[in-house]
């Protein structure tokens, strides 16, 4: 979803301009990207190191 169509209620501009602050606000939430507030870098480095974990627990203990 985009914040592109989308009118304010409150200054009645297109929230895609954030002339006031709950335009800003809005278009904020809605172009926030990431998983539980992580950057999207985040959370592939941390699959990689979770793989990394399990590779190796699986060698050790051959489970």
């Amino acid at each position: 979803m985009s914040c592109e169509h989308l009118v304010c209620a409150q200054c009645a501009h297109p929230v895609i301009e954030g002339r006031c602050p709950l335009c800003r606000a809005s278009r904020e939430r809605m172009h926030q990207h990431g998983f539980a507030g992580l950057s999207p870098a985040a959370v592939v480095a941390l699959l990689v190191v979770l793989l990394f974990v399990s590779l190796v627990l699986n060698h050790l203990f051959g489970v």
